[in-house]
Order: C-alpha cells, then sequence, then structure tokens
C-alpha cells in the first residue's frame, strides 16, 4: 500500500513514498480509498519527530496527515452508519505509526468520516475537517454568546478563516488581524473589523473595543502577547497546548483536535455549512503525493493562504 512517511526524522527531504500494510477493517470502522490530504503544521512536526513520545507505535515509518477524502471503499462488520460504499467521504485522522492521512488506503472509526459537501472536489473536502473541527472547538470551549466580541488572530491561515465565519455564523462580533496583503481576504471571511497583525495586536484590538474583546481564538500562536486583548474574565483558546500566564485573569483552553475526533455530529454540522456557503473551502495548490517534500517546504516559507493538498 502507497503511503508518504518517514524513516528517519528530519526536513523535508526526509519525506518519501514506503510502502505500508494495508489496515485490518474492524466492527465500528470504515475503510477510505484517499484522494487527497491536506497538508498541517502538524504534520511538519511529526515529520521532525516531536510526536514520538506520545505515540503508542514506536516504529518507522511514520505517516503524517490529519485530513482525508476520497472514496468509501468498505463498512466493516457491526458498523452504525448510513454512509454506503462509494460514497465521497472527508475524514478526520489522528496519526499513530503508519496510520496517516498521507496514504492510498486508511481505515477509520465511522465517527471520524462524514459525507463530502455536495459540488466540492476531494482536494476541497480534505481541507475541512481538522481546522474546522478546530475552529469549532475552540468556540465551544470559549463559551460566548450571540452579541459578544470574538477576535482571531491568524485570521487569514485555515483555522483562523474557519474561526472567523464560524464565529460570523454564531453571531458574534468578529475582529480579525491581518497584513496590509490580506486584509480583503480577512474582510471576505465575514470580519466585522480588521486590524493590522504583529506583535502589537492586542493594543490594536482594544483600540476597536477599548473593554477588550471576549474571546480570542489564537491562530497566530501569539499566547502570551494576545492576552491583554481579552477583558477580565473573558477566555482565549490556544492551539498549540498553551495554557496561560498563571493569573487567572482570563481563562485559557488549549484546544486539542483528538477530543473530537469521533464527534460525527461536528463534523457533519460542518459539512452543511460548507454546502451553505458558510465555510469557504480554500485550497492553494494540490501537489502529488510524491512532491510531499516540496509541500512542506512551501508550507515552511510561509504566505500560503489555504491549504496545500497532496493527490493519490
Amino acid at each position: 500500500m502507497r503511503a508518504v512517511g518517514v524513516t528517519a526524522f528530519g526536513g523535508p527531504e526526509a519525506l518519501h513514498v514506503v510502502d505500508v500494510p494495508p489496515e485490518p477493517l474492524g466492527p465500528g470502522q470504515v475503510r477510505v480509498r484517499v484522494t487527497a490530504a491536506a497538508v498541517s503544521p502538524t504534520d511538519t512536526h511529526l515529520r521532525e519527530g516531536a510526536y514520538t513520545g506520545r505515540d503508542p507505535v514506536q516504529q518507522f515509518p511514520y505517516v503524517p496527515g490529519m485530513d482525508a477524502a476520497g472514496v468509501l471503499a468498505e463498512v466493516g462488520p457491526d458498523t452504525d452508519t448510513d454512509l454506503r460504499v462509494g460514497d465521497r467521504v472527508m475524514a478526520i485522522v489522528v496519526p499513530s505509526g503508519a496510520h496517516g492521512a498521507y496514504r492510498e488506503d486508511l481505515v477509520l472509526p465511522v465517527g471520524s468520516v462524514v459525507r463530502s459537501p455536495q459540488g466540492s472536489t476531494d482536494a476541497e473536502a480534505a481541507t475541512l475537517p481538522m481546522n474546522g473541527l478546530t475552529a469549532r472547538l475552540a468556540l465551544d470551549l470559549m463559551g460566548l454568546r450571540a452579541g459578544q466580541v470574538l477576535a482571531v488572530t491568524g485570521a487569514a491561515g485555515a483555522f483562523g478563516g474557519y474561526a472567523v465565519q464560524l464565529g460570523r455564523a454564531d453571531g458574534l462580533t468578529v475582529v480579525a488581524d491581518a497584513s496590509e496583503a490580506d486584509e480583503q481576504l480577512v474582510r471576505d471571511l465575514g470580519a466585522h473589523v480588521v486590524v493590522r497583525r504583529g506583535d502589537d495586536v492586542a493594543a490594536r484590538i482594544r483600540e476597536a473595543f477599548p473593554d477588550g474583546a471576549d474571546g480570542l481564538a489564537d491562530g497566530a500562536v501569539q499566547d502570551a502577547l494576545v492576552l491583554p486583548a481579552v477583558r477580565d474574565g473573558g477566555a482565549v483558546a490556544t492551539v498549540r497546548g498553551y495554557r496561560g500566564d498563571g493569573s487567572g485573569r482570563v481563562a485559557v483552553h488549549p484546544t486539542l483536535v483528538r477530543r473530537v475526533a469521533q464527534d460525527r455530529a461536528a463534523l457533519d454540522r460542518l459539512r452543511e455549512q460548507a454546502e451553505q456557503g458558510v465555510l469557504t473551502l480554500r485550497v492553494a495548490r494540490t501537489l502529488p503525493a510524491e512532491d510531499a517534500a516540496e509541500a512542506h517546504r512551501l508550507l515552511a516559507r510561509g504566505g500560503v493562504r489555504g491549504r496545500l493538498v497532496l493527490t493519490f
């Protein structure tokens, strides 16, 4: 079975095509013939060996990838699902050893798989599961109410863009950051107010909303720098495990998408919102799976708007 992974940790050049055995199909599982796998920063950290300590497999090859789309190939025994063989599907993947989205055949819990949005390509569908679920979880953890102010950093990125759009759909007032080049993009995503990105973004948010934001989704991973943007008693959702400065002035919620990787209802709701035009599926570029190293190089250079997607 063809996959893209690493047999030694390192830079992008460590990625290459590897042969892996098919995964067995058990109860409550489905098999997906993967045609598209989105590339994310998490994949680059896995490639470098950052997550090996918590991986129960503890052997090479390691295959990255948290987003897959393709065709449902098989349904396991005793699996309760309305999915049918031949359906176009998208899925979130929790990588472990050779079990990652960068492979052409993948067995997954049925709760991690839903139909792809109607009218989407497989590459577009692959951009939604991980970042969409992370953004949804971030908003749910903060528990904001309609009419409150949501700030989003990294708003031009994949997580940030979905946070802007989901916040807008939730009835929140959204203030988001952007470079000058990305300002129109972020406005088009639905931000009510756009401020210039940078280390002083908290001050710029306070200029726009002197009382502070009620919640902040920190897609830019600025951690302590953005805490002053939030009012006393407000909330911050972080995406790399940051837990705050210890002051307790604001509630800090590390947003770990693994917690909702089998929340089929949440993933299917994202599908519906994509079909309704609430969420925009953004593909920056597709590359054949054999060019995964180049995709990782492009991501490392920065400035990618939308997702890079590998095709099988």
